[in-house]
This record gives C-alpha cells, structure tokens and sequence, in this order.
C-alpha cells in the first residue's frame, strides 16, 4: 500500500514531540466517510520483553465475509522514551511499517489507540490517521482523559467523553452488560460514523475483530523479534 511519505522526524525531544502534536492536530479532519465500510484494517501495538522494540500488527478484515483478508506485522526499533501523551512516537513509525506491506487498501484503519480522545487532541489514531490520510478511528480499552456517565447496559448503548468542555469521544458498550470501550475520531470521519464502524465490527466479543485479531498477532509476535528490527 502506497503511503505518503512522513511529514516529520521521530527523533524529537518530548517537548518538541509536544509542539509538534499541537501544530498537527490541526490538521484531523472531521468529516463524513461518504460510502459504505466494508474492509477495515485493525491496528495494534505491543513491545518486546526488553521494551527496546515495537512490533505494529495490522489485520485486514471484510466486514462481509467475516474472513481476514490479509495481515502484516513489521518492527522497529523504540527510539522515544516512554512518556505518556506521547506514545505515538515510540509506536507509529512500526504501524506505518505495517501498513506499507498491505496489498489490500482498507476503508478505514481502526486503532486500539486514542484518537481526538488525548489532552491535545493527537493520540496514535489521529497521528497515523493523518500520516496516512486515510479514515482513522480509536477504540481504545481504557481511558486517557475526560469523564463520562455510565453508558447504557446494551450493546450499541452510548455516552459522550467530555473534556474541558468538549466532546471528545463516546463511551461505547459493545455487548451487554461488558466494560465499554472509547471511541474517537482519529482522522476523516465523524463519531457517529466511528461508533457505527465499531459496532458493525464486533463478533461476540468486547474488542472490535479487526482490533481483537490485530491484538492477538502483536502479542503472538512480541516474544519473538526478529535480530533485524527492519523486518
């Protein structure tokens, strides 16, 4: 998959990685997607034992079929601390990695990362979604700021995540009764139409598949890098 080249260096320090959140941010656009989702690509992350290197899994999945499409994984090496508000830099350069070995072109990438849902309004979902330019969305498992209410016992049952004021995501619950899950806007979409992607996504389970399948292939790899962190 062609990919635009990136619009900035990752060796940043944390507080020029901090203006450089709040100049892009900016830049996330909020707008319809315009047409049906019916390929979506889950994107997660997970670090080796020794924290040193970051393995991005992402698998595509036809939302139709109910069948993966295809899967890429690619490494490298953790280069920024580990520094809250910030994990984008130590992981978005691997998801890119990834997303560039896809032979298929996905409707939307869904991230189990935060997404408008982030002090500056730049979490992992935004960042890569604008890096990549295409429709972004975070589902996150937990929360990184903003409060909320309880949202509905349903499945399908929502609440707005507010922070300073603003709606920053919703608190979606995706089967009866189980934790929610957060949802946002990454990048060339609305919120309705995340939390629309999300649910259309969930099989039986609390995590959207694209996102759950993307999970368990980071984590299948991690305890196994490659001696090449390029791979």
């Amino acid at each position: 998959m062609r990919i635009p080249r990136p619009r900035h260096r990752w060796n940043l320090s944390p507080s020029a990685a901090v203006r450089l959140q709040e100049r892009l941010a900016g830049q996330v656009r909020v707008e319809p997607l315009g047409r049906a989702v019916e390929v979506v690509a889950g994107a997660d992350m997970a670090f080796s034992p020794d924290g040193r290197r970051c393995v991005a899994a992402v698998v595509v999945y036809d939302l139709r079929r109910d069948a993966i499409v295809e899967e890429a994984v690619a490494w490298r090496d953790a280069r920024f601390p580990y520094v809250p508000g910030l994990l984008s830099f130590r992981e978005a350069p691997a998801v890119l990695a990834a997303a560039r070995k896809l032979r298929t072109v996905p409707d939307a990438f869904l991230f189990d990362a935060q997404g408008l849902a982030h002090p500056r309004r730049f979490g992992l979902a935004a960042h890569a979604g604008v890096l990549l330019d295409m429709p972004a969305i975070g589902c996150a498992k937990s929360r990184l700021c903003g409060t909320h209410d309880e949202p509905p016992y349903r499945a399908g049952g929502h609440v707005p995540l507010i922070h300073r004021g603003e709606c920053i995501g919703a608190v979606l619950r995706t089967r009866d009764g189980v934790r929610p899950v957060y949802v946002s806007v990454g990048h060339r979409v609305t919120l309705d139409d995340a939390i629309d992607v999300v649910l259309a996504c969930v099989r039986g389970f609390r995590l959207p598949e694209p996102a759950r399948r993307a999970h368990i292939l980071a984590e299948r790899c991690r305890t196994n890098p490659p001696p090449d962190s390029r791979a």
